[in-house]
C-alpha cells in the first residue's frame, strides 16, 4: 500500500520530475495544467476564489500552486517530499507571500486560519490514517464558512476490489471521509464521485468545512462518469484557446 515510507521514496529520489515537465504529464489529457485548472478545476472552485488565506497540501513542484498564487494574499504550501518543497521554494522565490514547508505527511504546519485549503492529485495516494490525522487539523484551521476541497482515493468502494494501476490508496472511500468529517465536526457540502482514466468511480472530490458555517448544507453526493470525457472536450476545444497566445508571442519574438 502506498503508505508514507513508500510517498516520500517515490517524490523524493524514484520519480523523474524533469522528465514529466514537474508534473505535466498528470494533465495531458486536458491539454496541460493551464486548460486543466481552468476547464475543470476553476469551474468547481470558483465560489472560493479568491482566498485571502490558502493552504495547499501536496504542492508537487507547483503545478496548481502557480494558480493559486495570484488568489490570495497568504499562502502555505506542504509537502513531505523535500524535494518538491525545494522546488517550490525556487520556482516562485518572488512570492514573498508564500511558504512552503515539510511536513511528516500526517502533521499540518503551525498557524490559521486559512480559507481556503486544496489538495488536487497528490492525496490519492494517502491512506486513511492520514486523513484521520488531517482532517480534524483542517477543520481546526478553516475560518468560518470557508471550505476545505481534496481530491482522494475511492479505491475502498465495493466497486473496486483488485486492479489498482493508479496507485489509489487501499484504504480511502467517499463514504470513509463522509464518517471522518463527520467525527471531526466537519459539514460535507459534495462529494463528487469520479472515473480517472480508464477506471469507472476511482477517485473522489470532496468538498467540507465547520459544522458550525454550515449546518444548515444538506450535502450533495454525485457519481460522474464522464470525467475524462469532461478532460477530452476541454484538450480538444479550450486547450486550443490557451494555446493562441504562446503561438502569437513566440512569433512576435521572433519579429525584427
Amino acid at each position: 500500500m502506498p503508505d508514507l515510507d513508500w510517498n516520500r521514496a517515490l517524490w523524493d529520489t524514484q520519480h523523474d520530475w524533469a522528465a514529466g515537465e514537474g508534473g505535466e504529464e498528470w494533465s495531458a489529457p486536458w491539454g496541460g495544467s493551464e486548460p486543466q485548472w481552468f476547464g475543470s478545476l476553476y469551474p468547481r472552485l470558483h465560489r472560493w476564489l479568491p482566498a485571502q488565506n490558502i493552504l495547499e497540501i501536496g504542492p508537487g513542484f507547483g503545478r496548481w500552486t502557480k494558480f493559486l498564487l495570484p488568489a490570495c494574499d497568504r499562502f502555505v504550501g506542504v509537502d513531505l517530499s523535500a524535494k518538491c518543497i525545494h522546488s517550490c521554494r525556487e520556482t516562485f522565490a518572488r512570492a514573498s507571500h508564500a511558504t512552503f514547508v515539510v511536513n511528516d505527511g500526517m502533521t499540518l504546519p503551525e498557524g490559521g486560519p486559512f480559507d481556503f485549503v486544496f489538495s488536487f492529485d497528490s492525496l490519492v495516494h494517502a491512506e486513511l490514517d492520514v486523513f484521520e490525522s488531517y482532517v480534524p487539523q483542517i477543520l481546526s484551521k478553516l475560518s468560518r464558512r470557508w471550505v476545505a476541497f481534496i481530491h482522494h482515493s475511492n479505491l475502498a468502494s465495493s466497486n473496486h476490489q483488485a486492479p489498482n494501476p493508479h496507485l489509489r490508496a487501499r484504504s480511502v472511500s467517499a463514504e470513509r471521509l463522509r464518517h471522518l468529517i463527520s467525527r471531526a465536526g466537519g459539514a460535507l457540502l459534495v462529494q463528487e464521485i469520479i472515473n480517472w482514466r480508464e477506471t469507472a468511480g476511482l477517485d473522489c472530490l470532496s468538498l467540507f468545512g465547520g459544522r458550525n458555517g454550515f449546518a444548515r448544507t444538506q450535502p450533495t453526493v454525485l457519481e460522474n462518469a464522464a470525467f475524462m470525457a469532461e478532460a477530452t472536450l476541454v484538450r480538444e476545444v479550450q486547450a486550443r484557446w490557451n494555446n493562441v497566445g504562446r503561438r502569437e508571442a513566440t512569433v512576435s519574438d521572433e519579429l525584427p
